[in-house]
């Protein structure tokens, strides 16, 4: 089990609070599936994914990384108990969609860059201590069924 600070609850819920769902979670998953395009193979049926451009412009991928940004939602509604909120996601990701794992630490990785990009100076090294913190639960959440 994870503990939380009153301060870290407090920045997580902050950073959510001010997430444009619509704007943050389709940059985080385009980025993704550029950055690392072995990641794309969990996509095909999103249809154009042949280059950057089509990525980030695909409807698709752009609905999926609203998607993922309300999963995160159920963290951050969720925190002390994170890993039995994402036990089900855990085994549709592991054994009906067959996600490697190491999957969602690129998006973690993806997200945060996003973040700290439109939060700017404000993404301090404590505020990214924290928010890392919490992606680093999510994600080991997420790779629990795979253990």
């Amino acid at each position: 089990m994870v503990e939380w600070t009153e301060q870290e609850r407090t920045i997580i819920t902050s950073i959510f609070s001010s997430l444009d769902y619509e704007d943050i979670g389709p940059k985080a998953l385009s980025r993704c599936l550029i950055v690392y395009p072995w990641t794309q193979r969990y996509f095909g049926a999103f249809g154009n994914l042949y280059n950057a451009e089509a990525i980030k412009t695909n409807p698709n991928i752009a609905a999926h990384g609203v998607k993922v940004l309300h999963g995160l939602d159920r963290a951050v509604k969720n925190m002390d108990n994170i890993k039995a909120t994402y036990a089900e996601l855990s085994v549709l990701h592991s054994e009906k969609l067959h996600v490697d794992p190491d999957n969602f630490k690129l998006l973690s990785d993806c997200l945060t860059i996003v973040i700290a990009a439109k939060m700017g100076s404000g993404f301090t090294p404590e505020i990214q201590a924290t928010w890392q913190k919490f992606l680093a639960v999510v994600v080991s959440a997420l790779g629990r069924q795979y253990h």
